[in-house]
């Protein structure tokens, strides 16, 4: 451990900080296919006991109009945040009908034709059709299918009275945002550099349905009929294959500030791009098919697996929120849903997540050289295709290094965040979850993804049986538990306060949409 990492820690571990440490917040986003009994993406609209998609504050849609989004409100407390996500999951499923959730990140059956997957509708008010057509910009620029891809986001914050502390330990003139900011910024930087154990620990999508790859090129090997995947694969999801395309495949996105953050976000967001300029803003029916011809058409396009936020306003981009008030969370976008959870995530995860970005946030976190940036993604990229490989090195300060050693070196490090973080929440659930973590270090058969690989293999080598197994015992599990009858009332109300803010913004609407579109984008 470093001198300035023990510092720091012992500073935590002062008895007047205790009860901010126990005050980091968390979010938890989860994405879910809606399917058929047959397990095929479902061409439904939005059930609409599940209210507005546009309105709604914990249950929307992403991409797809079959893509559910369910969304907890901020919980400092990780069994009321999973309590939370269990109520939102028994409703919703309440309101499904014949519908399950598929329980992947790669996605169910697909239709055939790119144009058979339906794209998410928000209504008529210009907020509504802003995110669809950024979205029908989405299916022009990389197909629909890799938009059907799941995940789950895990937003996190440390106190302000956190950062505070160690703004006055470190004798930091600047304003308690900047550093906040700043130190926001060293935490995503750490991320960067040791992203990739999350890969490997919790990644758990070394399969897929052929269907998803259907007149594509690719590297994967066929298991059974209509299976493909890699044998040391952790995360399928996070390749190439999933979030991954040419266009961005050049862009550098620094992080070794928020004002070079925000610098190379609007330099993306405004830069020229040929092939899109080709496309042209509008189809031959002149109807609007992406919002610019640039690199990304807004920021939320760039696809990172960690993203600084800041709560926006309405209508406001997300990168002027940044600018003007700085960093208040940020959104780790890496992991894939746990098809073994009901929920897609445990609670356990949540709790090793929270130690891995308290360390992330306490290292030290020098700025990174376009060497190191290079090194650090090809490591992630290394452990996403064969990070159960035996014997695997990455490259750890430019020199190799085996995965094994590098990964215990982390988690010893970790542990004294789990430890910090357990006494002051008089818990043993993070320390409990390290070591699950460490297990799975020195035994990849306890891995998420090879349990996938294994129950696939119990399912005859198919993706889709095992996905639909699933899919179907996860329905069950949660329709054996309708809400009480206040809960659903309460979900009921706010499903209905949705609608009718649709229709309000619908009707509050003073400009035509393209006014609009120009008003955004120029912000």
């Amino acid at each position: 451990m470093s001198p300035l990492l023990k510092q720091r820690l012992e500073l935590l571990a002062q008895p007047a900080l205790q009860n901010s440490l126990t005050a980091c917040m968390h979010g938890i986003e989860k994405e879910s296919l809606r399917i058929d009994a047959s397990g095929t993406l479902s061409q439904r609209p939005h059930p609409a006991g599940l209210g507005s998609a546009l309105t709604h504050p914990t249950i929307t849609t992403d991409y797809s109009e079959a893509l559910i989004e369910l969304i907890t409100p901020v919980n400092r407390d990780i069994d009321g945040l999973f309590q939370q996500l269990d109520d939102i999951h028994r409703f919703t499923y309440g309101e499904l009908g014949e519908e399950r959730l598929w329980t992947e990140s790669m996605p169910c059956i697909l239709p055939a034709r790119d144009e058979d997957i339906p794209i998410a509708w928000y209504g008529t008010s210009n907020v509504g059709m802003l995110k669809h057509v950024y979205r029908r910009g989405l299916a022009v620029r990389y197909g629909k299918p890799m938009q059907c891809i799941a995940g789950i986001h895990y937003n996190f914050s440390l106190a302000p009275e956190l950062w505070e502390a160690l703004r006055q330990q470190d004798g930091d003139a600047r304003s308690t945002q900047d550093f906040q900011s700043e130190r926001y910024a060293a935490l995503i930087r750490n991320f960067r550099r040791y992203a990739w154990v999350l890969m490997y620990l919790f990644g758990a999508s070394p399969a897929l349905c052929a269907s998803f790859l259907q007149g594509r090129d690719h590297q994967l090997q066929p298991l059974g009929d209509k299976t493909l995947y890699l044998p040391y694969a952790t995360s399928l999801r996070m390749s190439d294959l999933g979030y991954n395309n040419d266009a961005q495949a050049g862009l550098s996105v620094c992080y070794n500030s928020l004002d070079s953050y925000i610098a190379s976000m609007k330099k993306a967001i405004s830069l020229p791009y040929a092939p899109y300029a080709a496309i042209g803003t509008h189809d031959a029916d002149g109807q609007w098919q992406q919002l610019n011809t640039n690199l990304l058409q807004i920021e939320n396009e760039f696809y990172s697996s960690i993203r600084p936020k800041r709560v926006t306003r309405s209508g406001e981009k997300p990168v002027h929120a940044l600018a003007s008030r700085g960093v208040e969370y940020v959104e780790v976008r890496c992991m894939d849903i746990d098809p073994f959870a009901p929920l897609g995530i445990e609670p356990s995860t949540a709790h090793f997540l929270d130690s891995f970005l308290l360390f992330c946030a306490l290292a030290e976190s020098p700025a990174m050289s376009d060497e190191e940036c290079r090194a650090s993604n090809d490591n992630f990229a290394l452990v996403v295709k064969r990070g159960r490989e035996p014997g695997l090195q990455l490259t750890r300060k430019g020199q190799p290094s085996g995965l094994n050693e590098w990964g215990e070196h982390l988690l010893d490090n970790i542990a004294a965040c789990a430890s910090l973080l357990d006494q002051a929440g008089q818990t043993t659930a993070h320390s409990d979850s390290l070591a699950l973590q460490r297990a799975k270090l020195r035994d990849p058969a306890l891995t998420p993804s090879a349990r996938v690989l294994d129950a696939i293999a119990a399912h005859g080598n198919s993706f889709f049986r095992f996905a639909l197994a699933q899919s179907e015992a996860h329905r069950e599990h949660f329709l054996a538990r309708p809400l009480e009858a206040a809960k659903a009332e309460a979900f009921a109300a706010m499903a209905a306060q949705s609608v009718a803010d649709q229709v309000a913004m619908e009707q509050a609407d003073s400009i035509d949409f393209d006014s609009y579109v120009a008003q955004y984008l120029s912000q």
